[in-house]
């Protein structure tokens, strides 16, 4: 099938589509599709995940908008279903794949989960199919690894017997179909022609700019994008630990700074998690360490936000010495374990990072979460025994804690605030020893 064939298809919605990983990515994509009028099959080798999908059920926890009830419809009428079964992608004219890209101890890629898509998708590929990676990964990769591996596992060529690009995603959890729609797109293909057949293609549900490219320029922006992100946040939280020694509130700072014109200082916060801040820097990088680029300003961004849950372990043992307490010894409850507000996602949490250290210290961290099954709970009766509470992550939850009934279980009552959530007037008043991040000591 020739290119201009497959653009008749995606218009007609007589395209057949696969996604590949049912992931906070690949889910909502493959519902999206399907909401569109495509008949769509998802690939996701956990059973669980393929049992709830072909129940209508999502598997993704956290305040999802529309995504509850899309997964529903489009179950209920056909268009979505799912299997752990490569084969069923012989027929695909259209297949997306979105796994994880990790980076390993080292800060090195790890494709595991991409080496493995391509060699079973591979054998089983149609001729004349669009191969497109969502995925985030290292400038260079396309060229690198996925053609090499493609080309071998299936035994067809490239522009001639398959097309491929790569449309790196922009979504994040709490957002996810809105983001689909609304965030524009940079398409990168193999040549001109695949890249603007993939245009036609994401214009079937993105109301936002599609700007054609190539794959390299794809992988660059991406990368750039969330690099960007993790400098800035990093700066923030620097500027964070110098009010907090010289007198100042990083809060009011920030307000100000962002009064003047071009200026837009992130917010400073208790750590930086998620499966692409963490590691989509080190995956820009890659391929340039050791050669005649100088890395140093990005290295020194991922230290300084890595740092963030064992700075608010510092701001808790200063507050506890303070009360004649020790760390070691003591009862943490930590609010939040995802790394995002109004999310069950948990991938990188700061969270995590902070309970080990607590655990190395010493202390006996009491975790809640509202969102993460593990650590659901009451919150109130999570706090008995407690002498402290860290809060992690800015669920909307925890802006309605009742703070006096709260402190009634504490003792001697100190409370570190990691994203600004509590008012400092509203926790003095209930009796709270109380620092937040950024904020010199009263």
């Amino acid at each position: 099938m020739s290119l201009s064939e497959l653009c008749g298809r995606i218009k007609d919605r007589q395209a057949l589509l696969a996604v590949i990983g049912l992931g906070y990515v690949g889910l909502p994509l493959a519902c999206k599709l399907a909401g569109e009028g495509f008949n769509v099959v998802g690939v996701e080798l956990r059973d669980e995940v393929v049992n709830k999908v072909n129940q209508g059920i999502s598997p993704i926890e956290g305040k999802e908008p529309g995504l509850v009830d899309l997964i529903a419809s489009v179950v209920e009428t056909g268009r979505l279903r799912a299997t752990g079964d490569y084969t069923e992608l012989s027929d695909r004219d259209i297949i997306l794949i979105a796994v994880e890209t990790p980076v390993d101890n080292e800060n090195k890629p790890r494709y595991q989960a991409l080496h493995d898509v391509i060699e079973k998708m591979g054998p089983v590929l149609k001729h004349g199919a669009l191969v497109i990676l969502e995925s985030t990964i290292a400038p260079g990769t396309i060229e690198r690894v996925v053609i090499p591996y493609l080309e071998r596992s299936s035994s067809i060529r490239i522009n001639r017997d398959f097309y491929l690009g790569h449309c790196p995603e922009r979504v994040m959890p709490g957002k996810l179909l809105a983001n689909l729609e609304n965030m524009s797109r940079v398409v990168g293909g193999m040549t001109p022609e695949t890249a603007e057949t993939m245009v036609v293609f994401y214009k079937t549900f993105v109301k936002a700019d599609l700007d054609p490219t190539d794959c390299i320029t794809a992988e660059l922006v991406k990368t750039t994008e969330n690099a960007y992100r993790d400098v800035q946040i990093a700066f923030a939280n620097e500027v964070a630990q110098i009010c907090e020694a010289v007198g100042g509130d990083v809060w009011k700072v920030r307000e100000l700074v962002n009064k003047s014109p071009y200026r837009n200082m992130h917010l400073p916060g208790s750590g930086v998690g998620g499966h692409c801040i963490t590691k989509d820097p080190w995956l820009l990088v890659y391929g340039v360490e050791g050669g005649d680029v100088p890395l140093r300003l990005i290295p020194a961004a991922r230290a300084v936000n890595d740092s963030m849950p064992n700075h608010m372990v510092k701001l808790l043992r200063e507050a506890l010495r303070l009360q004649n307490f020790d760390l070691n010894g003591s009862r943490v409850l930590i609010l939040g374990y995802a790394y995002l507000e109004d999310s069950d996602d948990i991938r990188n949490s700061p969270s995590e990072s902070l309970v080990q250290s607590l655990r190395t210290l010493g202390a006996e961290p009491v975790i809640h979460d509202p969102y993460v099954s593990e650590y659901r709970g009451d919150v109130y009766q999570k706090a008995i025994g407690c002498n402290a509470i860290l809060l992690m992550v800015a669920h909307q939850e925890y802006r309605m804690l009742d703070l006096g009934r709260l402190r009634a279980a504490i003792e001697p009552g100190v409370l570190i605030d990691g994203r600004a959530v509590i008012d400092p007037d509203l926790a003095r008043q209930a009796g709270y020893i109380y620092r937040r991040i950024g904020r010199a000591q009263d």
